[in-house]
């Protein structure tokens, strides 16, 4: 079935109880608000700090933008871009374009507006729905975007171009709109992006998005009473696939718009939070504030926090030592996927398995696993490339048939990671084939920043390659070949690099030659060699 249908299902027996509520700290340190002094019922938008939406009204949402999309023609499979920060209105969104029949596209909220255009272009999409946070990159590229015909906007003062979005919708149905959905319907689009930088378009139908609730459900059992904790980007498929479990249990979902300490565990408090996802740094910031004293674990009421787990990047076992030293009754685990496999779990580390943490664990839920070189599958210790199969694997690569046959064979989907089993059968990673830097649980893709760095006149090669950093995992370092006879200091190319996103500019510069091969290719394994030696010594004594 399709998965809007766990949606009507809990609108129907569970109506009435909460199923979203989103926290916004920021306004209560602009305020001095507390959470309590406002409680959001569908339409009062006069409650900035603490909004809730109840099943039925997520599932009415959902069937009043469908019944927009049809009322304006919006044909079957039209492409649907959703832009906006995490908040209340983004799930009923998205819900609302699969009801329809039409397919979602997330889009990331870090894009600058050249990678909004060029995203909006390859996933050939018709209506995109953005917020206030995007104005100023949308305004000089609106002119561009010819293929877009309709733009709805969520937020007050909406730009001249576009719809007010949540005012059109009180005037459409909430009933359920009258289009049949079935398994191998596209559902949706999430982008990626290979070692040229240029992001792929990743196409899943609603069998995809159904088995990721199977498996998420599986993993960490939900209940009807436990509570999500939802930090990470709603864009990405980690966030959405984990929230993907509470869907399947109707159990409450929080999304809390911020990730300090301090915030992460009053949300836990206040909301009664059971499961929290969170990314290495987070993990770690809140254990350098407990062991700093900034915070006081006796402030909070933590006692019903069951399981916290990490993904999207590595994880060091010093880090889970800490964790569990301080919240010893805590289960953890960790999941490993892409979103060409409809987000994590296709390996599946498993909370009775922490003994093996370092490893990402065996083969997920409704999953298979492999790890082959040349082609065979290889013996236990041996490295060879991960490769995973089962009902999440992507459709394709959408219009690159190329893309796609590199990395679909045979039903298996060719992670481009190299990793090795133990004697027990765990999965390892080893090193990744792609030379994305994952930094924060995002990925950064160093050709973008070093084509951005040959255009200052001073640099004549430019290399960008990641290294160890105990917080994030990996942090983007540039080794900076200047032209003949020019000077060039750090804090010029620290200034330059203020054109780039703040999350890709480089955190270490070296001057130093750029090596290549012979057919031009820059040798980055010598780059690695000889300067993550030191990198990892120091992420070793920080961690």
């Amino acid at each position: 079935m399709p998965i809007t249908e766990f949606l009507e299902r809990n609108a129907r027996l569970y109506g009435q109880e909460t199923a979203l509520v989103e926290l916004n700290p920021t306004e209560e340190r602009d305020q001095g608000l507390t959470w309590r002094d406002f409680k959001l019922i569908e339409g009062n938008a006069d409650a900035p700090y603490r909004r809730e939406l109840s099943w039925r009204d997520f599932d009415r949402r959902a069937n009043r933008f469908a019944n927009l999309l049809l009322s304006r023609g919006v044909p079957r499979g039209t492409k649907v871009a959703i832009l906006l920060m995490n908040c209340i209105e983004w799930l009923p969104l998205y819900f609302g374009i699969l009801k329809a029949g039409c397919i979602a596209v997330p889009m990331n909220f870090r894009y600058s507006g050249d990678e909004i255009r060029y995203c909006l272009e390859l996933a050939d999409v018709s209506v995109l729905i953005f917020g206030p946070e995007f104005v100023t990159r949308m305004d000089p590229i609106i002119k561009d975007l010819k293929d877009v015909q309709s733009f709805f906007f969520v937020g007050k003062d909406v730009p001249p171009y576009a719809e007010d979005c949540l005012k059109i919708m009180g005037f459409c149905s909430s009933s359920c709109p009258p289009v049949l959905l079935e398994d191998d319907d596209e559902a949706a689009i999430y982008f990626s992006s290979g070692t040229t930088g240029f992001p792929k378009a990743i196409l899943h139908n609603h069998r995809a998005l159904v088995s990721s609730c199977l498996t998420e459900q599986k993993h960490h059992g939900q209940q009807k009473d436990d509570v999500f904790l939802c930090i990470p980007p709603l864009y990405h498929t980690g966030a959405k696939m984990h929230w993907f479990g509470s869907l399947l249990s109707a159990g409450r979902a929080v999304i809390l718009r911020g990730v300090k300490p301090e915030w992460i565990l009053r949300a836990v408090t206040e909301e009664k939070c059971t499961i929290v996802w969170l990314l290495v740094p987070w993990a770690q910031d809140i254990l350098d504030a407990i062991d700093s004293g900034r915070i006081r674990l006796d402030e909070y009421l933590l006692d019903q926090w069951r399981l916290m787990h990490i993904g999207a990047q590595p994880v060091p076992p010093s880090l889970i030592k800490r964790w569990k030293g301080i919240f010893p009754h805590h289960e953890y685990d960790t999941n490993y996927g892409l979103s060409e496999s409809i987000g994590p779990g296709c390996v599946h580390l498993g909370v009775e398995n922490i003994h093996k943490v370092g490893a990402i664990g065996k083969p997920g839920y409704l999953w298979e696993t492999k790890i082959v070189e040349n082609g065979k599958e290889v013996a236990p210790g041996q490295v060879g490339e991960l490769c995973v199969k089962g009902p999440g694997v992507m459709l394709c690569y959408y219009k690159n048939p190329e893309a796609t046959e590199e990395v679909l064979r045979d039903g298996w989907l060719y992670t481009g990671d190299m990793a090795k089993t133990d004697e027990d059968g765990f999965i390892y990673l080893v090193d990744r084939k792609k030379d994305v830097v994952i930094s924060g649980g995002e990925n950064i893709y160093p050709v973008q920043i070093e084509d951005f760095l040959r255009a200052n006149e001073k640099i004549k090669d430019v290399a960008v390659i990641g290294l160890p950093d105990a917080r994030l995992g990996e942090i983007c370092a540039a080794i900076i070949q200047l032209k003949e006879g020019v000077t060039c200091t750090q804090e010029e190319i620290d200034a330059y690099c203020t054109g780039l996103p703040r999350y890709k500019r480089p955190r270490k510069v070296f001057f130093d030659k750029v090596p290549r091969n012979p057919t031009g290719k820059i040798e980055k394994p010598a780059l690695r060699e000889k300067y993550c030696r030191g990198s990892l010594v120091e992420a070793q004594i920080n961690g």
